[in-house]
């Protein structure tokens, strides 16, 4: 038996929590540069507003319906999220965080009654966080991941399911002919692992809900579809076909890609931007224990700015030896760019990707013996993580990165971001 427990709406959430007028006013929170809503109240669904719409089309409500629109804190949204994923943990044996507000617990031979087992580890969430959360609890991820989907609908939308099931939904407690009817009320495209393409084509085919699904045969849905719904197909019979990963599997890629906030034009300004990215990309190769032997950069313009000039380009090459030094991966990075770099566009966006990743214990070391030894620079590096781990992004940085300046020009728009309520001293509440 598995649980999926989901922070509600939980970038507003997070936000609410340090900032109590917030609640039941409609709230946005606005993605990379104020570009666009990622993350939506109740109340700012309840206005039309879907995800991905552009902030210019939504200001209007600001002025109309009381909208409230934030720039992303994500240095916020990422430490609320450890604290949720810490007591989430008592729910079960293991836990697989699927992402940064969902996470999957195992609760295999837990015994006594689940569902007040669950409600108590909410209640604790919500009473020493301040976060809402609903969970599922299934036989496979998928009836788990539909359970929680449930749960949110019960509590936000009266009618929609049985009121028993708001904020926790136990489908393996279900009687056969309950979660028929249960899967019955559920749209097909509403599936896990189904989405709009799939559950238009299917809908085309007869298959119009979740228990249309369950009944299909395993063997039509891979040869009509692919593997991946024949796994959703066994997994609504109660087949666990998805694997529980208590510890997440090592990226094959890694990128750092950002739009900038304003048009950067000159050379030393994309090559700052490049420095950042980089060594924040090289940041998350070692966390992971792993080193890159291919490096790829690329700039290019607004194609929203047509009476601009367009230009886009982007270039890679392969390292002498696997590394993870950042140092060695920045200056790569700022070979391609200088390489691809051409005066008179305004540019945009930029970003890099590290390739050809493979395990740290796996690389062959350089007989450059004019460098220092490995282990001294993997002993910098680490150095150099812990620094700015402790004492915030940014304060150890390369020489490239450029001097400290009031506001970068490729620095994101984040004109509306709340503060570090729990990551800077500064933002820290106070209680008079």
């Amino acid at each position: 038996m598995l649980a999926l427990i989901d922070g509600n709406n939980f970038y507003c959430s997070c936000e609410r929590v340090f900032q109590p007028w917030l609640k039941n006013r409609p709230v946005v929170v606005l993605s990379n540069n104020d570009g666009c809503a990622i993350a939506r109240s109740d109340e700012a669904k309840a206005l039309g507003i879907k995800m991905g719409a552009p902030y210019f089309q939504l200001r209007d409500l600001e002025r109309d319906a009381g909208l409230i629109a934030l720039s992303a804190n994500f240095a916020l949204y990422g430490d609320m999220s450890d604290r949720m994923m810490t007591l989430a943990a008592g729910l079960g044996h293991t836990q697989e965080v699927y992402s940064i507000d969902e996470s999957f617990i195992d609760l295999s031979a837990i015994p006594g009654d689940l569902v007040r087992r669950a409600r108590i580890i909410r209640r604790r969430i919500h009473q020493w966080i301040g976060i809402p959360t609903c969970i599922g609890i299934g036989p496979t991820k998928t009836l788990a991941k539909l359970a929680n989907a449930i749960a949110k609908s019960a509590e936000r939308k009266p009618g929609s399911y049985p009121p028993e099931f708001a904020q926790i939904c136990h489908l393996g407690a279900c009687k056969p002919e309950e979660l028929a009817q249960l899967l019955q009320a559920t749209e097909v495209g509403d599936v896990w692992g189904v989405g709009p393409r799939i559950g238009a084509q299917l809908r085309a085919q007869g298959v119009h809900t979740a228990l249309d699904l369950q009944r299909m045969d395993p063997a039509a849905a891979k040869a009509g579809w692919s593997v991946v719904l024949e796994k959703t197909v066994r997994e609504l019979n109660g087949v666990p076909c998805i694997e529980f990963e208590d510890e997440p599997p090592a990226k094959q890629q890694i990128a750092c890609t950002r739009s900038f906030g304003h048009p950067v034009t000159e050379l030393i300004e994309l090559q700052e931007a490049i420095t950042e990215f980089a060594c924040r990309a090289a940041e998350k190769l070692r966390k992971q224990d792993s080193h890159t032997g291919h490096i790829m950069a690329f700039i290019r313009t607004s194609s929203f700015r047509k009476q601009d000039p367009q230009y886009s380009r982007s270039a890679s090459i392969p390292l002498p030896s696997p590394t993870s030094d950042s140092a060695h991966i920045t200056q790569a990075a700022n070979a391609i760019i200088q390489r691809i770099y051409r005066p008179g566009f305004k540019y945009a966006k930029a970003g890099v990707m590290l390739m050809d990743l493979q395990p740290a214990t796996r690389h062959q070391l350089t007989l450059d013996f004019d460098e220092a030894m490995p282990e001294n620079r993997m002993r910098l590096m680490t150095a150099m993580d812990q620094l700015n781990q402790r004492y915030g992004r940014g304060t150890l940085k390369l020489a490239s990165a450029g001097v400290p300046r009031a506001r970068k020009l490729w620095a994101m728009k984040q004109e509306r971001m709340s503060t570090g309520f729990t990551t800077d001293w500064e933002g820290l509440a106070e209680a008079t």
